[in-house]
Parts: C-alpha cells; structure tokens; sequence
C-alpha cells in the first residue's frame, strides 16, 4: 500500500519488494526487520533468487507462504493454497539458497490452509516444513486462543510466530498474551499503516472543507526532517570536515 498505492492483492513484484525491504533494513542494521516474500515469486528459481536477494538486501528473515500465486493479503476471503508438494519445493529451495550463500537468514514458512482446509491440515504442512529445514512457522489467519496454544504445543521446540493485525479475524493479543500462548513472534503489520490512514483521512478533509492544513505534533516539517534522519545527515558530513550543514537548515 504505502509503496504502490494498491490494496494487498499480490500486485507487488520481487523487484518491488527487496527494494522497499533493503530501504527499511538499512535505516538502522540494529534492527533485524523480518519482511514478507509472499510465495517467493514463482517456482524453486525464483524462490531462491528471492532469497539470496533479500539476504543481500539486509532482511533477517522472511517468510515464504503455499498460496497459489494469484494470492492476496491472508485476511482476505477466498484465499486458495497449492498442493502441500508445491509448497515444499519453494521450502526446498530457499533453504538450499541460504545454505549455497552462507547466510544466516532465517526463513519462516507461513501456511493460509487454515481458511479452507482447516488446522490440522496446517500443522501437517507446517511439521513438513520444519523437517525441511524451516526455522520458525506461521498459521496466518489463525481463528482462536485454543488453536494458537495447540499450535505452539504441537510444534514444540520450532518458534511459532503470530500476525496481530486488529480486525482482521484471529484473536486480539498483546505481547504478553502472545507469548503466554506460546507464541515466540508476534508480528504488528498494521500498527503505523492504519494510524497512518486515519491522520491523513482527517488531515485531507480539513484541506478540502476549510482549505488549510492543520499543525500536528510539536514541529511540524521541522520534525518530520529530523525523524528521517536529517540529524544524522548533519552528523556525518561533520565528523567528515563537510560544510553543507554549517548553518541553520531548519
């Protein structure tokens, strides 16, 4: 959405996804940032072109899902998943991709079986995986608290990771709640984009009604240059001998 303007709906090409994954990961490589491969792409080729390119791009880890490739966000209604042979070939070959580059990118298989085919057909998807060489799992639109702790009991010592999004059908957890549950990995994909939403709905209504834009925050577009990283910027051209930053800017 916030690269292409588009609903989740698997329009985002590889291309269009290292890209945007390699600006956030290198904001600050303290930070690992997990980032999301959809099916890797295409078959055993592209999947392992993925993984090598995220894993160059600075990605800690993705995760690969067994929808077919027309897929779409994993809240959404009519989901469709490939055969369980399918899945695994793309499974296959990104372990064998991170193995043949000596990378520690951690790769997490994500099923969306449990919309149509139920839980017990993801836990048979998911125990494939592991024995694969999956490091974490993931039942995307997972419907309650009773199969969340059955699926982190089930996969024993595997890290199972949980996807909060507010509104979208599985169970409403806090961190704490989450791990109580079981869960080792709680992902919040929705908690900048909605707020995001909701700001520039109210901001772009009073620029229509009133024809003026509101002050939010305390700074302003001072503020906003100094959260993207312009003290940074003046940091290093300094320590450098630079002069772009000698006077005041802002």
């Amino acid at each position: 959405m916030s690269r292409l303007g588009w609903a989740d709906i698997g329009i985002a090409t590889l291309n269009d996804m290292t890209a945007n994954a390699e600006m956030i990961a290198n904001l600050d490589t303290s930070v690992p940032l997990i980032a999301d491969a959809d099916t890797g792409y295409g078959g055993p080729v592209m999947v392992s072109r993925t993984v090598a390119n995220y894993a160059r791009a600075g990605v800690a880890a993705l995760h690969i899902e067994d929808q077919i490739h027309e897929k779409r966000c994993g809240f959404l209604k009519g989901k469709e998943v490939v055969p369980r042979e399918v899945w695994y070939s793309r499974l296959r070959a990104a372990v064998n991709a991170r193995k043949q580059m000596g990378s520690d990118i951690i790769i997490i298989g994500r099923t969306d079986a449990r919309q149509n085919l139920g839980f017990d057909e993801c836990i048979e998807r998911l125990n494939e995986a592991v024995r694969i060489g999956i490091d974490v799992v993931f039942i995307d639109a997972i419907k309650t608290k009773e199969e969340c702790k059955k699926a982190c009991e089930i996969m024993g010592n595997t890290p199972v990771m949980f996807n909060m999004c507010i509104g979208a059908g599985s169970p409403d957890l806090t961190v704490e709640e989450a791990k109580e549950l079981g869960f080792r990995i709680i992902i919040f994909p929705g908690v900048c984009s909605s707020m995001v939403l909701a700001s520039c709905k109210e901001s772009l209504a009073l620029l229509k009604s009133e024809g003026k834009e509101e002050m939010r925050g305390s700074g302003g577009v001072q503020e906003l240059f100094m959260t993207c990283g312009l003290g940074t910027a003046i940091d290093i051209d300094q320590k450098a001998g630079g002069k772009a930053y000698d006077n005041d800017i802002i």
